[in-house]
């Protein structure tokens, strides 16, 4: 990766950067330029930021009655884990894991992380290729994409 994209991605405000845009961004990076990114305060600012967003990008109409506790294991120089429970229409989200026993456990590293969740990634074929392992209701798994609105890259 050159220093110039390192540079600008690390000055980047992210909470100013729209799904289309970031969409964008993780098409354009390779792997390896995730990898070399995602470590420290960068990597927990682009995290915070995609969980920050799942509330927003939550779409109760396809949810239904939908009850359910997701763990987001994301893998890298740390594991960072967060959750998100969905119930009653609303998606909220915590960094951490709380007491509750999750329905599902995603668990994947920092790149397959972001790939999913900007859509640049097939969750079937993420998970069938093991870079996206899923323990429990692998129902809710398969899916889990209509529940967001995802941008199309």
């Amino acid at each position: 990766m050159s220093e110039d994209v390192g540079a600008r991605l690390a000055a980047l405000d992210f909470a100013s950067v729209t799904p289309e845009e970031f969409v964008r961004i993780v098409k354009g990076l390779t792997n390896k330029e995730i990898a070399a990114l995602a470590r420290g305060e960068l990597r927990a600012r682009v995290l915070a930021e995609v969980f920050g967003r799942m509330g927003r990008q939550f779409r109760p109409e396809q949810a239904g009655e939908l009850s359910a506790v997701i763990r987001w294991r994301v893998t890298g120089e740390s594991d960072a884990v967060y959750e998100t429970t969905i119930a009653d229409g609303v998606c909220t989200v915590r960094e951490g894991a709380g007491d509750a026993e999750p329905r599902l456990t995603l668990t994947m590293n920092d790149a397959e992380f972001l790939k999913l969740v900007s859509g640049n990634g097939n969750p079937v074929t993420m998970f069938l290729t093991r870079k996206v392992k899923a323990t429990g209701d692998l129902g809710l798994a398969a899916g889990l994409h209509r529940y967001f609105d995802i941008p199309k890259p």
